[in-house]
C-alpha cells in the first residue's frame, strides 16, 4: 500500500491543479510580459483579427524573402498551368546579393515545383523563374504584386522584385499579417510553406536534389503550423511569419529584424509560452550560451484592441542565401 501513495498523491495534485486552472479561467495576456528581441513584431488572434501584442508594428522595414508569400499569391492567381515546365535562365540569377543556388542554368521543373521550392526552401531562382514566366514578364509580375498589396490594404508595403533580395521590398509587421491571412486561403501555399523536406529531379540524369524548409519549427512536433515563411538579407535581419494553432486558437506571428542566428526561433518560443501561460519566458543575456543574441530596441509591447484590418493600414540553405 505504501508504494502506491506517491502515485495517489500525484493524481490528487493533478486534480487540484486542473481544478485551480479552471477556477482561474482563461489566461490573462499582459503585453508587458512578452519580451521579444525582434525589432518589430505583431501577434494577432486570427479568430477575430485582434492584435494582442505589437512592437513597432507600423515601422516600415525591408522584409527579405517574406516577399515570396506575395509571389506565391500572384503566381496562383495568374491562372497559369502548374504543370508547365520552366527552365532556369540567366535572368533568374541573383545579381543583387550574389547568392548561390543549386538550381543551375537549364534545370527544368514544373511551375508547381518552382513554387514549392520558393516557399519551403526560399529558393531565389525558383521565385525569379515564376515571375519571368508570367505574362508580361517580371515587370508585369511585380506590378501585380503591388496591385494585390493595395487591394489587401497593405498601404505601407512596396515590392521591387519577386525574391526579396532587394532591400527596396519593404513592409510593416501589421501589413505582413494581412498577406499571411490572404496566403492562408490557398491550400497549396499552406502545404508548400510547411513541407519539411522535398526532393526534385535535376536534369535528364535524374539526379535528386534535396531541399529542406528554412524554418525548422515546421518539423517540430510541439508546433501546429499552418503557414510559414522565413526571410533574411543584411538590411532586413532574420525574419519569420507564421500562422500557428496554439491552445486551440489560430494566431499570426510576425517577427522582423532579429539580430542573432536563433533570435527569431527564440522569439517564436517566447510568443507561444506567453499565449499558453500569460507569463514571460526570459530573453537570454547577450553573450550567454551558444544561442545568445543582442536585443534590439525596447522589448515590451503595446496592446492594440482594434481589429487589424481597420488599423492597417529543404539540404540546409547556404548562409549567403536570402531566406
Amino acid at each position: 500500500m505504501k508504494r502506491r501513495l506517491p502515485s495517489v498523491f500525484a493524481g490528487l495534485l493533478a486534480t487540484f491543479a486542473a481544478t485551480a486552472a479552471l477556477a482561474q479561467g482563461p489566461v490573462v495576456l499582459d503585453p508587458a510580459k512578452l519580451k521579444l528581441a525582434s525589432a518589430n513584431a505583431l501577434v494577432l488572434d486570427a479568430t477575430d483579427n485582434r492584435a494582442l501584442y505589437s512592437k513597432f508594428a507600423d515601422d516600415v522595414t525591408p522584409i527579405a524573402s517574406l516577399t515570396k508569400l506575395m509571389t506565391a499569391i500572384v503566381t496562383l492567381e495568374g491562372g497559369q498551368s502548374l504543370d508547365e515546365p520552366i527552365a532556369i535562365d540567366m535572368d533568374d540569377f541573383d545579381y543583387v546579393k550574389g547568392t548561390r543556388s543549386r538550381l543551375r542554368m537549364g534545370i527544368e521543373l514544373t511551375r508547381r515545383e518552382m513554387l514549392r521550392l520558393a516557399l519551403m526552401s526560399s529558393e531565389n531562382r525558383a521565385a525569379a523563374s515564376l515571375a519571368r514566366s508570367y505574362p508580361g514578364g517580371t515587370p508585369a509580375f511585380v506590378a501585380a504584386m503591388n496591385a494585390r498589396a493595395e487591394v489587401l490594404g497593405m498601404t505601407h508595403t512596396h515590392y521591387a522584385d519577386p525574391t526579396g533580395l532587394s532591400p527596396e521590398n519593404v513592409s510593416t509587421a501589421r501589413d505582413l499579417a494581412l498577406v499571411v491571412g490572404a496566403a492562408a486561403q490557398y491550400p497549396l501555399i499552406r502545404e508548400f510553406s510547411t513541407t519539411g523536406s522535398h526532393y526534385v529531379e535535376a536534369g535528364p540524369s535524374g539526379r535528386l536534389l534535396a531541399f529542406n524548409n528554412t524554418n525548422n519549427l515546421v518539423k517540430n512536433g510541439q508546433w501546429d503550423i499552418q503557414l510559414s515563411k522565413t526571410g533574411y538579407i543584411r538590411e532586413a535581419g532574420k525574419c519569420l511569419v507564421m500562422l500557428a494553432t496554439i491552445g486551440s486558437r489560430p494566431f499570426v506571428i510576425v517577427l522582423l529584424d532579429s539580430a542573432g542566428k536563433f533570435t527569431r526561433v527564440g522569439d517564436a518560443l517566447r510568443v507561444r509560452h506567453w499565449l499558453e501561460t500569460g507569463e514571460t519566458l526570459a530573453v537570454p543575456a547577450a553573450g550567454k550560451g551558444p544561442r545568445a543574441f543582442k536585443a534590439k530596441g525596447a522589448v515590451s509591447g503595446t496592446l492594440h484592441p482594434s481589429k487589424l484590418a481597420q488599423s492597417s493600414r529543404a539540404a540546409k540553405p547556404a548562409k549567403a542565401r536570402g531566406v
